[in-house]
């Protein structure tokens, strides 16, 4: 268990809340500064105000557009789009956004979400090109879920090349410095296969890592770049979970707080308990919440985990989230229901190229171990596919890598500061011998070599 997370949830001093609030950020360092050079302040919230500069620093890089920007760029990607579309896609939800310096600026993939997620605005995309893909996409898709009803199951072998280079303002020639690079774990349907690393040398970890990597420990040259190539092998097999198959006696493992982020809040227990209502039957309860997550809640790319100090109630109450707050949602509301239920998390993998995801395991007596992808469903519900979105609750396609196996694992050997991502990890994590760095400071491309049916 990656345990360096007590910090997170310290609470702010309401002062430094307020102008973090408002976007002040000149003024916000100035008052994290001042805390920490008292000397009655408890280490453990100087601990917190570090890493807060940290969250302040990334913030221009992550809501970079201010509303004229941001107008601009839907303007530019949808057809007949106006200022009034915009007011209503940022009080509805859809639009993220913060203020800074008083005035709202939006998240870098507002645009990307609000056509994402809204079908009367894909119908109006400039881009035809985008349109023809997102079929193409939607038709691949729902032909591999009939293949997998009608034979069982579904496999596929993979390899991907996935490369990782500082920008030059993080270069630090001549010291010495740590790279992370996910691999994949061998894990329910994920079977890892053959790896190799550049520059060699690279430790890796055991295949079993509940989250699974190469690190490179060496003296950092100008311009280095590191790099994996994995294979892997997916076989998902078809279930259709009955009700009244459910047996009476149901295991107890797996439904734990793991704090700060699985906590069962008074506000999490009187969800759960709303939703479940009068059923004492788990799959029952499972698909309510699976419902609730993805009929209820929508999805929205999102700031980073680091920044959010409770995601189950920041989506539960805010029904606006990312794959992974789908998934952590539904997790604790099994959870605190007595139902089993795990983190998964990787790349989906369909056969044109890759991208962060992550899903949620449930389990239920006679069946085991379950899938419920939210997201998926989510985005299935609002499309109307009624088949798909059945099929996420209880099932996965193979298009997938799995490199975590559960939430919240220390890498092996263990990063020395706390990661830019505590809960997951899915592209890298990289630190020198006097910090860590952030995800603005390198890039990460990944190159998807083979995909083929088994």
């Amino acid at each position: 268990m990656y345990k360096n997370l007590d910090i997170l949830s310290c609470p702010l001093p309401e002062d430094i809340e307020r102008v973090i609030r408002y976007g002040d950020l000149e003024r916000a360092y100035r008052l994290i500064d001042l805390r920490l050079k008292d000397g009655r302040v408890p280490d453990i919230l100087k601990q917190r105000l570090v890493f807060e500069k940290r969250v302040l620093d990334e913030l221009p890089s992550v809501y970079p557009m201010d509303e004229e920007e941001t107008l601009s760029r839907f303007c530019n990607a949808v057809k007949g789009f106006t200022r009034e579309e915009l007011q209503k896609l940022t009080d509805d939800g859809t639009c993220d956004w913060i203020y800074l310096q008083g005035k709202p600026h939006y998240h870098e993939d507002c645009v990307d979400t609000a056509i994402k997620t809204r079908p009367e605005l894909q119908a109006r995309l400039t881009d035809a090109h985008a349109v023809r893909a997102g079929l193409e996409h939607t038709r691949l898709l729902d032909g591999k879920i009939a293949e997998m009803k009608k034979n069982g199951s579904a496999a596929c072998r993979f390899r991907m090349k996935t490369t990782v280079t500082l920008k030059p303002e993080a270069e630090r020639p001549g010291e010495r410095i740590r790279v992370y690079l996910p691999l994949p774990v061998d894990d329910a349907q994920c079977r890892p296969g053959a790896i190799v690393t550049s520059p060699d040398g690279a430790v890796l970890s055991d295949e079993t890592c509940g989250q699974r990597t190469a690190l490179w420990d060496v003296e950092y040259k100008t311009g280095m770049c590191f790099s994996t190539v994995a294979e892997w092998t997916i076989r998902a097999n078809y279930c259709d979970p009955k009700p009244e198959a459910v047996l009476s006696r149901q295991p107890e493992f797996d439904t734990e707080e793991v704090l700060p982020q699985i906590r069962f809040t008074p506000f999490i227990r009187q969800l759960a308990q709303e939703l479940a209502g009068d059923t004492q039957n788990p799959l029952i309860k499972a698909r309510r919440f699976y419902d609730y997550v993805t009929v209820n809640c929508r999805y929205r790319y999102v700031p980073p985990y680091a920044f959010k100090t409770c995601i189950p109630e920041y989506f539960g109450a805010g029904q606006m989230g990312d794959c992974g707050m789908h998934a952590l949602l539904f997790i604790t509301l099994c959870r605190v229901s007595g139902i089993p239920a795990r983190w998964q998390s990787g790349l989906y993998v369909p056969p044109w190229g890759a991208g962060m995801h992550d899903w949620a395991r449930f389990y239920v007596e006679p069946y085991g171990w379950l899938y419920a992808d939210g997201s998926f469903g989510g985005s299935a519900y609002r499309a109307g596919n009624l088949e798909r979105w059945n099929f996420y609750f209880g099932n996965l396609d193979p298009w997938r890598v799995v490199y975590d196996s559960a939430l919240q694992q220390e890498f092996v050997p263990p990063k020395k500061f706390m990661r830019y991502d505590p809960y997951d990890s899915q592209t890298a994590e990289i630190e020198y011998e006097d910090r860590g760095l952030m995800r603005s400071d390198f890039r990460v491309e990944r190159i998807l070599e083979k995909c083929e049916d088994l």
